[in-house]
């Protein structure tokens, strides 16, 4: 028979601990996304194989970056720390996803599952907020060329990164503390792949709609208003470029910006599906499988996207694979 107990491994915390035969635990179990069918286990290894695609592609993107005097600028700065937040997202969730695949062990202790979720809501709303720095740099760049270097300082680029984070840390530690504030009682067992609020608080043993709601418009203030941010600065992009009277000027402003566009459109697309959604339409399937394409195929593909479609880069990473080249490090 159950009985729930009151434990408290933080000040101030109430959290229900269940007794089962005399035997207690404050852990949650995470179900995971997949079973041990042979379908499965090659979407595991694809899993695998696209999530050290992301780990190299980034590093490498870094490296480039740091190494390469040509790609010193604002702009690639910005890109930088966007590869380092994809890094850091995907040590955050798949290491742990693959060792519980692979050792049947899926319980995640209670302060580990709270540091998850703070670390992955940091680095999702930082990157949303670097994506608006970063919109910003390319409205700059098109329709203000000329004060470029004053518009886009050092300065304000190290002010826009570290605000970005600070933003997401913010939003991250509040959901983090109030999610796990809420008593929890019977298996613990949380329906996911990672520790992510809305899936804990399914948990809770009291009611939580006034923390959904106010956790509800904090998503959509922190989507809505970066995205807000990206549409204008692109909107008077649009109509910049279409001004230019060189052909060539205005095909190299629409391959430089369709790349961070196409990055915005993966982001942004499958956060508001997960995210923005009445719950009337919301499964326990989809808010498995969204968050797939945003923490670990998404970071795969923004270096590919950014490499592959721009020459500088393109420039940079040829220099680097040539024969007898030495090797950024």
């Amino acid at each position: 028979m159950l009985e729930p107990v009151s434990y408290s491994p933080f000040p101030g915390f109430l959290l229900v601990e269940v007794m089962d035969n005399g035997n207690t635990t404050s852990d949650f179990i995470l179900l995971g996304l997949l079973n041990h069918t042979r379908a499965h286990q090659v979407l595991f290894g694809v899993i695998l194989t696209i999530s050290f695609t992301s780990l190299a592609g980034n590093a490498l993107l870094i490296l480039l970056i740091h190494r390469d005097h040509r790609l010193h600028t604002p702009m690639y700065f910005l890109l930088s720390q966007l590869s380092l937040m994809d890094l850091l997202l995907i040590s955050t969730i798949v290491p742990k996803m693959a060792a519980d695949y692979l050792t049947g062990k899926k319980s995640i202790p209670f302060f580990g599952c709270g540091l998850q979720i703070f670390i992955y809501l940091t680095l999702g709303g930082g990157e949303s907020f670097l994506l608006a720095a970063m919109s910003y740099d390319r409205y700059v760049a098109v329709c203000h060329p000329l004060r470029y270097s004053v518009l886009m300082s050092w300065p304000l680029c190290l002010r826009m990164t570290l605000g970005s984070l600070l933003l997401g840390a913010a939003d991250g530690l509040m959901q983090a503390v109030a999610t796990l504030s809420y008593p929890f009682c019977g298996r613990r067992e949380i329906d996911h792949f990672f520790c992510e609020a809305p899936a804990v608080l399914r948990l809770a043993c009291v009611n939580t709609s006034v923390f959904g709601y106010l956790m509800y418009i904090c998503c959509v203030l922190m989507l809505l208003i970066p995205l807000s941010l990206i549409l204008t600065s692109y909107g008077l992009i649009l109509a910049a470029v279409l001004r230019m009277p060189s052909t060539d000027a205005r095909k190299k402003a629409f391959a430089t910006c369709s790349s961070h566009l196409a990055v915005v459109g993966l982001f942004y697309g499958a956060a508001i599906f997960i995210y923005m959604r009445p719950k009337s339409y919301r499964t326990a399937v989809h808010d498995k499988v969204v968050p797939v394409f945003y923490t670990i195929l998404t970071p795969m593909l923004n270096p590919l996207i950014y490499s592959l479609r721009n020459s500088e880069v393109k420039g940079a990473l040829k220099k680097y694979l040539a024969p007898g080249a030495a090797l950024p490090l």
